[in-house]
């Protein structure tokens, strides 16, 4: 766990080395303002929640995530420095690990700066804040599980555009696997339990549970399976083209 570490100060140094991180926490910041109080109408609501800041996490995740997972091999393999980074003495488990929660740690730092808003409803009225905490680690969750995918597809291209596409595509299946839209669009014409499994596909259904308080095993393991399997997706990518 070590090499971990090691390359997990390398690529978190890198973000910030680079205006990568910048650019995503002053965007991300921006936006949940936007959404939270013109678009949520926070004000308007007149409840201290902060409901209209969690229900467009998973939207801004849809684009955020994946402009921020494309450059993790991508870049490597366009430069040819992931030659160099395979003939260290590390595995690809580990530059996959530390790549991955470096990225991860850059989107939990932007959690953490949204903490004005957190004051301002508290200052506002008398929130649940257990409610809060609640939403606030589905999200962090969430996001990881769109960066998984987006790291996968990061592993699959040279082209960090391509990379970009192919995340927000698959992402967007994932979301919009629980909608009312899809769900309703189903609905009547085929069985109660597909519509279920449809749903428990979803990043919505396991992140909206978490928002309302409810942290649930399976939604935990939701996530953690679903980060699981496209790490373990974009390793066997890795070792394939070490062996070409």
């Amino acid at each position: 766990m070590n090499h971990v570490g090691v390359l997990f100060k390398r690529e978190f140094s890198s973000f910030f080395a680079t205006p990568v991180a910048y650019v995503f926490i002053t965007i991300f910041l921006v936006l949940s303002g936007i959404f939270t109080f013109y678009v949520g109408h926070l004000y308007e609501r007149g409840q201290a929640d902060l409901l209209p800041f969690f229900n467009f996490h998973p939207w801004l995740y849809l684009f955020l995530v994946p402009a921020m997972a494309m450059r993790t091999w991508s870049e490597e393999r366009k430069s040819g420095s992931i030659e160099l980074l395979m003939t260290l003495p590390i595995s690809t488990l580990h530059a996959m690990l530390g790549k991955f929660f470096a990225a991860w740690a850059v989107l939990g730092l932007s959690l953490i700066l949204t903490f004005p808003l957190w004051i301002t409803v508290n200052y506002l009225g008398a929130p649940d804040n257990g409610i809060i905490i609640a939403a606030y680690i589905g999200s962090w969750l969430m996001a990881g599980a769109f960066l998984a995918v987006g790291v996968c597809m990061s592993a699959l291209t040279k082209s960090q555009v391509i990379a970009f596409i192919l995340s927000v595509v698959v992402c967007f299946l994932f979301v919009l696997s629980g909608s009312d839209v899809v769900l309703d669009a189903f609905k009547g014409w085929v069985p109660l339990w597909f519509l279920d499994t449809l749903a428990a596909f979803s990043f919505m259904t396991h992140f909206e549970n978490m928002s309302r308080g409810v942290i649930a095993l399976n939604d935990l393991m939701y996530f953690g399976i679903v980060i699981a399997v496209w790490l373990y997706a974009g390793l066997l990518v890795i070792e394939q083209k070490k062996a070409e």
